[in-house]
């Protein structure tokens, strides 16, 4: 009877030992989310804002004109010409940004 009565006394502090620590990682886990959620507000919002000004005031100084071109024999070299519109063209061919190898496409607006 008396071994009976240790071993519930042993179970019984093993489990309360358990609960326990399970009550610290909880609390643990608390205090963690929110310092993640105070560090989210003070430091990554601010630093997203910061980033967004600094490219928008960089936008306004950038000069959006063509740069001049210059016709390199090593770019755009055509040995195939590209199987869509007048395959002088990329898939993505930009008529502002992208010179064609005899220079830039010029459009009355």
């Amino acid at each position: 009877m008396a071994t009976i009565g240790r071993l519930s006394q042993k179970l019984f502090k093993s489990v309360a030992l358990t609960q326990s620590r399970q009550l610290s990682a909880v609390a643990h886990g608390e205090q963690a989310a929110k310092t993640w959620k105070i560090l989210s507000f003070v430091v990554a919002l601010p630093g997203v804002a910061v980033c967004m000004v600094n490219m928008y005031l960089r936008s306004q100084q950038h000069n959006h004109g063509q740069p001049e071109f210059i016709p390199y024999t090593h770019l755009r070299i055509r040995s195939k010409r590209f199987p869509w519109g007048d395959g002088n063209k990329s898939l993505f061919h930009n008529p502002h940004a992208n010179p064609l190898p005899d220079g830039y496409e010029h459009h009355d607006e």
